[in-house]
């Protein structure tokens, strides 16, 4: 299927980039490898006027180490160099892990962090052709006041799929939005919405320009369930890390719309321990705190059982690393 017809302009630096958004934002769309955005183009899922291309913008390249032991990750770095880069792989392996996780090789190949970050939220219904979508009507992700999906609901709950969030989060990474007006930085865990349409706080005149991961010794792990490794979106991802002191931070993706800290099993674990029998009751607190669930791609009670899963097997992994 053929793109709709748009511009497309490459700006020489983000300063020019940024003027093209102040202009024009809301009918601009950013364009990174391009991996997630065509494809979506191609099903007319998103229609923009211009494709804006950052991914060779000097100033969102480069992975930096900063004096304080921080990493400097630029937006436009590709997954693939993120992944074998050797500052990442020795100082938090799980996030390399996690780096890796996404979709196959040819895609991390092309595949920018900026573009993972800002993964379109997807929907069994609303992730189809036109043709298929037009059978039975829109919805709230295509501008419809209607969810196929779950009637009841009032807010897109079409689910946030990318895998590099929940291990960033973990570890208190933020992030810079660049904008004509100036910059502004904030905690990735407060850039996600419970929203499957307006899923971030990115305002359409911004470009989100780097990733600070700051320096940690504490363990980390990220696990990715999915039916085929390198190929197919997760059911179901989680990153754990847990300091010397037993301090735990618990943070779930692609069961919702935006990813999840699981708060009440942190605690658990925190406070009581990695024995198997606590390892279970921070398992079963992460049912509650994952809260209300839709049956979207997999049922709700797969979903909610499949989190308890993750937790134990993070916590289980925690306990047993040297």
């Amino acid at each position: 299927m053929l793109l709709p017809a748009h511009d497309y302009v490459k700006p020489r630096t983000l300063e020019e980039g940024l003027g093209v958004l102040s202009r024009s934002g809301a009918a601009v769309r950013l364009l990174g490898g391009g991996t997630d955005v065509t494809f979506n183009m191609r099903n007319r899922l998103m229609q923009p006027a211009v494709l804006l291309s950052i991914r060779e913008l000097p100033e969102l390249l480069g992975v930096e180490e900063w004096p304080d032991g921080s990493l400097r990750i630029g937006a436009a770095c590709r997954l693939a160099d993120l992944a074998a880069h050797q500052a990442v792989n020795s100082r938090h392996p799980a996030l390399a892990a996690a780096f890796k996780a996404v979709a196959s090789s040819h895609v991390r190949n092309m595949a920018t962090l900026g573009g993972n970050l800002n993964l379109d939220t997807r929907c069994w219904y609303a992730n189809q052709t036109q043709e298929w979508r037009a059978a039975k009507g829109g919805c709230l992700k295509t501008g419809v006041d209607a969810c196929h999906v779950v009637a009841s609901v009032k807010t897109c709950v079409a689910i946030n799929n990318a895998d590099t969030p929940p291990a960033l989060i973990a570890l208190d990474a933020t992030i810079t939005l660049a904008s004509a007006g100036g910059r502004r930085t904030l905690r990735l865990a407060d850039y996600y919405r419970a929203d499957g349409v307006t899923h971030t706080v990115r305002r359409t005149d911004e470009v989100l320009t780097e990733v600070i991961v700051p320096p940690t010794p504490d363990r980390l792990v990220f696990i990715k369930d999915t039916a085929r490794l390198g190929i197919d979106f997760a059911y179901g991802t989680i990153a754990a890390r847990r300091a010397a002191d037993g301090r735990t931070r618990l943070v779930l993706g692609s069961l919702g719309p935006a990813p999840v800290v699981l708060r009440r099993a942190a605690v658990i674990a925190t406070q009581r321990g990695l024995a198997d029998t606590h390892i279970e009751e921070a398992a079963e607190a992460a049912r509650e705190d994952l809260g209300v669930v839709s049956n979207l791609y997999t049922p709700a009670a797969y979903k909610r059982d499949l989190a308890r899963e993750l937790v134990r097997r993070a916590l289980t992994a925690l306990r047993d690393m040297p």
